[in-house]
Formats: C-alpha cells, structure tokens, sequence
C-alpha cells in the first residue's frame, strides 16, 4: 500500500500530470522580453511569501500565494476576481526546481476551475534565482 502511495505521489510531479498544455508554457526569456517591452499581461507569483518579501521576484508580480494552502488559493483568487476570463495572465513560482513544485498546480487548476482560458505557466525550470535573477532578468525587491 506504501508503495503505491509513493508512486501515485511521484505520479503527480513527474511532469506527465502537469493540467496544463504546452501552448500554455512560457520560458523565462519570453516574459522578460514581454516586460521589458510592457507588453505583458498581470502577473501572478503563487509561492511562499518569504521568498517574495525577503527576496526579488520578477517585475510587476503581485503577491498571490502560497497556492499549496487553501490561505494562498483563496489570495490568488481574490486577486484575480475582477479580471475578465479571457485575459491573459501569467503564474509562477521558481521556489524549488519546477517539476517538484507544490504550488504552481494547484494555482493553475483553480484559475481555470475559475474559467480562465488564457493562464501561462513561467517554466521557471530550477528556481527564481537560477533562472531568473542570475540572468538579469527583470526584478525587483518587496516594498515593506
């Protein structure tokens, strides 16, 4: 019974349970470009608070998680709440490596539970400083 606990969980985070389709996946180098263009659309960062107060996080992102917890999944959906279904939107978190992460599943499937047809996934593939900040990427520090 362990065993196939274990396996279902690794089930979950290997990549082939992902809720979203490729089309909805967005490399880092894309958004970057679409911000420093300010094209982009909101942006939404899902994971843990600490990281987002204490750490930078990318340009424009409002605060709107830890989407794990039903606490985070209740901020993201008020952050969202008047926004058309049909906008685009952007998610990311960048805590842990991508394929591991506990909050950018449970952030995408309730925005589209919610009816939002146009949600983008960042593939923030090791973590936000890696792939993100290191690249020089645009950022910015939590005003307090």
């Amino acid at each position: 019974m362990k065993l196939l606990l274990l396996l279902a969980a690794f089930a979950f985070f290997d990549g082939t349970s992902d809720p979203w389709s490729a089309k909805e996946i967005v490399q880092p180098k894309t958004l970057a470009d679409l911000i420093q263009a300010k094209q982009q659309a909101p942006i939404f960062y899902v994971g843990f608070p600490t990281l987002y107060r204490n750490g930078s996080h990318i340009t424009g992102a409002a605060m709107a998680g830890p989407c794990a917890k039903t606490e985070g999944l209740d901020a993201l959906k008020k952050a969202v709440s008047d926004l058309p279904r049909e906008k685009e939107l952007y998610i990311y978190c960048g805590c842990c490596p991508f394929i591991k992460c506990p909050n950018i599943r449970p952030a995408y499937t309730a925005l589209h539970d919610m009816g939002f047809t146009n949600v983008k996934v960042v593939m923030i593939e090791t973590n936000l400083h890696t792939d993100w900040i290191e690249k020089g990427y645009p950022s910015e520090k939590a005003t307090q």
